[in-house]
């Protein structure tokens, strides 16, 4: 049971990142919308958890590295909010 969960976290993991890329290339959403960074975020959680079971080491750091980055803009994101938000 818990090999099909982790196939299903990976899974939807892909499903995610690729779904991003594809609303990104279409313009339907743009690389600074909250909704591609969580979609990138959530995506490389899932991917890390499903390689680094697997023991796809080199797998596993490139997410983190991606998670790294999408959550990196998010905070971004949010901090630029606040700030709009302050003034007004």
């Amino acid at each position: 049971m818990t090999a099909l969960v982790i196939d299903v976290v990976g899974w939807a993991g892909a499903a995610l990142i690729l779904a991003a890329y594809a609303l990104l290339t279409l313009g339907k959403v743009r690389a600074e919308s909250f909704a591609y960074q969580a979609m990138n975020l959530l995506g490389a959680a899932g991917f890390v958890i499903n390689s680094g079971w697997h023991g796809a080491i080199p797998n596993a750091a490139l997410n983190i590295a991606w998670a790294i980055i999408a959550a990196v803009a998010l905070v971004r994101l949010a901090r630029r909010g606040r700030a709009q938000a302050s003034r007004g």
